[in-house]
């Protein structure tokens, strides 16, 4: 619904599946903003959709942001939280430097 509404498009359109999904630019953009501005007013953010279970990186870029939480669907969840993992391993990896 994000999506849709930050691009103006019908998601169900098999037409602008490849722009007008979660990994457009100006999508990220948004959800970056949001979670920057949550986490500084102390607030928890998490999101749910089929992105994360659909896009791999879209879950990386998620946790680089800071999400709190994601939902999954049931088929992904083992794949995407060891993707997850390896993500928080790696920028745990860089904050310690």
């Amino acid at each position: 619904d994000l999506t849709q509404l930050i691009l103006g498009i019908d998601r169900d359109s098999a037409a602008l599946k490849k722009v007008g999904n979660e990994k457009n630019k100006a999508v990220k953009e948004m959800i970056k903003k949001v979670i920057k501005i949550c986490r500084q007013k102390k607030k928890y953010i998490g999101i749910c959709g089929q992105a994360p279970s659909d896009f791999p990186e879209f879950a990386e870029f998620l946790v680089e942001q800071g999400i709190e939480s994601m939902s999954l669907n049931p088929d992904t969840v083992i794949k995407t939280t060891l993707t997850v993992a390896k993500k928080e391993k790696q920028l745990k990896g860089r904050a310690g430097k």
